[in-house]
């Protein structure tokens, strides 16, 4: 299992941080995003859109759950399952589709859904740590595989 712990001292690093990851995405990689609330999920998420090559505003997609975006290099699915009652309701979307296709995929608050997330698959951690400054995050990312 390989491991990275960046630090990050703004929103332009963060964003910067989730840009190189996005310019070495590849086709049907899955990466989970855990963080509590305003840690900068959705700054990370916007990084690896643009690093994708999408330059449409990229937005969480709370009430949505799902967001595709088909500009870039690669389809991009971002789903945000904060409110998502159950695993069902991933169903009804389609989420193989998307976790087995040919593009990217971004899953904010994937913990919420883990009994569906592949073995194989990027996870990253977002976390603050006040006593390094109000604007300080630490961004662990873990290749996580069979």
């Amino acid at each position: 299992m390989m491991q990275e712990i960046l630090e990050s001292y703004s929103a332009e690093e963060t964003f910067a941080y989730g840009k190189r990851l996005g310019e070495q995405a590849k086709a049907g990689q899955v990466c989970t995003l855990i963080g509590d609330l305003g840690v900068g999920k959705t700054v990370f998420t916007q990084g690896v859109a643009s690093g994708i090559g999408i330059s449409e505003p990229v937005n969480s997609p709370t009430f949505t759950i799902l967001q595709v975006y088909e500009e870039g290099r690669l389809p991009f699915y971002h789903f945000d399952v904060y409110r998502i009652g159950d695993v069902e309701e991933m169903e009804e979307i389609g989420y193989e589709d998307c976790f087995y296709g040919e593009g990217v995929c971004l899953i904010e608050w994937a913990d919420l859904v883990s009994e569906i997330i592949p073995e194989r698959h990027t996870r990253i951690t977002i976390e603050k740590d006040l006593t390094k400054g109000f604007e300080y995050r630490r961004i662990r990312i873990e290749e996580k595989s069979l």
